[in-house]
């Protein structure tokens, strides 16, 4: 297929009619002003070897495409609308890949309520290359922001930290240590991550601050902490962890360290989120309806920069999370 077939036959049945994307036959889609909402924009690539490994299924590929940018909507509280494709196809990518990509888009949309508005193909001598750029609504002013946590405020994350991390080298064909269920389950948590979308409507009416973790819990606490100009105290023996990632801390000489090490792993795709304590309980329970845990992890305090502590006592981190 060249790029006009492939639009045609691929991507043209993700636009589902959707009038905004023009039957994705012009060069720009449309979209209409919605009175009383923000249009909420973000942007996320993957890369194969960076963000996937060259293994990988191309249906997962997409679905986790689609799903690391429906996180960053999870955390500013906005609604999943639609999305723009742009593909760099490896000169060797077959006609099947490219068909089985285009049908784990399909099923995502699906899952989650969005449709394809417009975007790029193109060839390249390099690995296989995408990004999105997703769009979702939120009401007039009430997007979610990063800077407004206060000190006296709850530290809490959804899910459990550290999956990522560990899923990777499962994929890898590492952690030998655990047991086959375990790494697969692992494994499962780095391909197709879980964008806490169910939490919404909690977050626009509780939180006050909130990002969703990407390169690190650790890395990402920092930036909300510099945003909001405060510290964060992150108690390591607090964090959620799964069964694997249990099996796997027992196995390590050192709990602190290999508590870092899961607080300081990326690809985990939860949301950490600063609130009152007052309010700590309906955001709960509102993560316990969708089918997730929301754990607190800390506090917000006066001062600068995010402190460690493993039962009271100070931990230096070496690193803080996933750089490129």
């Amino acid at each position: 297929m060249d790029e006009f077939e492939a639009i045609a036959r691929l991507f043209r049945p993700l636009s589902e009619g959707a009038p905004e994307a023009l039957d994705l036959s012009d060069d720009a889609a449309a979209i209409p002003p919605r009175p009383g909402f923000d249009l909420v924009v973000t942007k996320d690539a993957v890369v194969e070897g960076v963000h996937f490994l060259a293994s990988d299924p191309p249906d997962l590929v997409a679905r986790k495409l689609l799903r690391v940018n429906l996180s960053d909507l999870a955390a500013k509280g906005a609604e999943p609308y639609g999305y723009f494709l742009a593909v760099a196809w490896p000169h060797d990518y077959a006609d099947e890949a490219k068909a089985a990509f285009a049908a784990g888009l399909g099923e995502d949309q699906a899952a989650f309520g969005v449709r394809l508005f417009g975007g790029d193909t193109v060839s390249t001598p390099g690995p296989l290359t995408a990004s999105v750029t997703m769009l979702g609504w939120v009401p007039t002013g009430r997007m979610v922001r990063r800077s407004g946590a206060r000190p006296g405020q709850v530290l809490m994350v959804t899910g459990s930290i550290g999956d990522g991390g560990l899923g990777l080298m499962a994929a890898q064909g590492g952690l030998p240590g655990l047991g086959e269920a375990e790494r697969e389950a692992l494994a499962a948590r780095y391909r197709l991550p879980q964008p806490r979308l169910a939490l919404r409507e909690a977050l626009l009416a509780h939180a006050a601050a909130a990002l969703d973790v990407s390169d690190g819990l650790v890395a990402d606490a920092i930036h909300m902490e510099e945003a909001s100009g405060v510290a964060l105290q992150i108690d390591l023996e607090r964090l959620p962890l799964s069964g694997p990632a249990k099996a796997w801390l027992a196995l390590q000489p050192d709990t602190a360290r290999g508590l870092l090490d899961l607080a300081t792993a990326g690809d985990d795709y939860e949301l950490v989120i600063a609130a009152d304590v007052t309010v700590a309980l309906p955001l709960a329970m509102a993560a316990a309806a969708g089918g997730f845990a929301l754990t607190p992890i800390g506090r917000v305090v006066d001062g600068q920069g995010t402190i460690l502590l493993h039962r009271g006592e100070p931990v230096l981190a070496r690193r803080t999370g996933w750089r490129h």
